[in-house]
């Protein structure tokens, strides 16, 4: 039933015993076993998204490089999204969505949100506390003040949308935060005050009141020792953080599997579920290495080219090959689906006209054919019939009806299916 070589801990098994409605089994029937669904989340930015479900006649839009007016531009866009990726990280940068206090995006955001959910896609919010693109507003106030309407904005945020976005980035690269001297910001101001450990603490704890059963990261670019301390003082303070974030922005060149490999080394130990959260590689020319902060590389210019899609895709392939062998890597998330969205690079899986890349095909064939399952199934004399699949949700067919299914890790020997 597998046809390629799957990971075992990607796969689930179980018996199916197949009755009708007065409970006989169905014997030597056929039935089709139909994959709809990843339980790993392969994803990418849904900036797109959020203009694309919502009536925006009073939206600002920020985010999104294609021109509203194209609806038709933006629909192929979107459906040719939903036709790759199970999971969307969605914009929720607090100078973006309340550029005036008291008056948040709430809307479009939800719309955006429901939009995904009703397709089967689960989405993350990004992120509910960071120092950068943070509210202007909130440096009318004191320390104490901001601290508490930040708490404020997670209770209101993470409660108003419990049940459409259970998921987080609570916190965005704290390593840097208070030595961040850029520009002056609220956050970096209480960061200095808490402490990183201090501050994380406050933030997931607000988080956690508001959804007890939602899944909450931190997320960091800063990969160093400093990254780990970070990790192992928050854990130690009771902290409770159900998923790392990893953010792999390779515009200066991929960084290659053993790179890849002892990242994973380093992060496994403490345990805990890893995402693969913000992730870039480039189909153009590589940023120069001498640039230390990838906001400082201005161009005109940064176009995709042949040479460089298809260097593009055998990085990606290789990446997402050695991303989902690993038990506690649970989701990858590619950060542009287009070009031309962050920095103006080529790091998309679509070039700027909608077109697909090369990668583009190359991780729908991996994720829709090589990981997927998809085939008939005979039962026996006695409606049995042992099934083995990639975990996820499936439906299972015969004649008209349809029968919903979830293969997981914690699976009964035996799932009775009335059709």
């Amino acid at each position: 039933m597998i046809k390629n070589k799957v990971p075992s801990h990607r796969l689930a098994k179980c018996v199916l015993r197949v009755m009708n409605q007065e409970g006989k089994p169905l014997a030597d029937t056929v039935l089709s076993l139909k994959q709809t669904n990843h339980e790993f989340l392969f994803g990418c930015g849904a900036f797109d998204v959020v203009p694309y479900a919502t009536e925006m006649s009073n939206e600002r839009l920020p985010f999104t490089h294609a021109p509203l007016e194209n609806r038709d531009f933006l629909k192929e866009r979107v459906e040719k999204w939903l036709d790759l990726y199970n999971y969307g990280t969605l914009p929720f940068y607090w100078g973006n969505f309340e550029p005036e206090e008291g008056k948040p995006e709430t809307v479009s955001r939800m719309n955006a949100a429901k939009f995904l959910q009703e397709r089967g896609v689960k989405a993350k919010g990004h992120p509910l506390c960071w120092h950068t693109q943070c509210a202007k507003w909130l440096m009318e106030y004191d320390n104490k003040t901001i601290l508490k309407k930040q708490l404020e904005r997670i209770h209101r945020d993470v409660t108003q949308f419990k049940g459409v976005i259970d998921m987080w980035d609570v916190i965005n690269e704290v390593v840097i935060m208070p030595i961040f001297d850029k520009y002056d910001n609220a956050i970096t101001r209480i960061c200095n005050d808490l402490g990183r450990v201090g501050l994380v603490k406050e933030v997931f704890a607000a988080a956690k009141e508001a959804n007890p059963e939602g899944i909450f990261l931190i997320n960091d670019f800063n990969l160093s020792t400093s990254y780990e301390i970070l990790i192992d003082g928050c854990l130690n303070a009771g902290v409770p953080i159900n998923a790392i974030g990893i953010q792999t922005h390779q515009h200066q060149g991929y960084m290659g599997a053993e790179k890849l490999y002892e990242i994973l080394k380093r992060y496994e130990h403490f345990g805990l579920p890893l995402h693969f959260t913000e992730n870039t590689l480039i189909s153009g020319d590589i940023m120069p290495s001498y640039i230390e902060d990838l906001n400082d590389w201005q161009v005109d210019e940064w176009p995709s080219t042949p040479e460089g899609e298809e260097r593009q895709m055998r990085e990606w392939e290789e990446m997402y090959r050695i991303l989902f062998a690993h038990p506690q890597v649970e989701a990858v998330t590619g950060w542009d689906f287009a070009d031309g969205a962050w920095l103006g690079a080529p790091s998309g899986v679509i070039r700027k006209d909608n077109s697909v890349k090369p990668v583009y095909n190359k991780l729908k064939e991996m994720i829709k054919d090589e990981w997927w399952t998809d085939c008939e199934i005979r039962t026996d004399a006695n409606g049995c019939v042992e099934i083995e699949g990639v975990r996820g949700d499936y439906e299972v067919r015969t004649g008209e009806k349809c029968i919903p299914l979830k293969l997981e890790k914690e699976m009964p020997a035996e799932v009775i299916v009335r059709v």
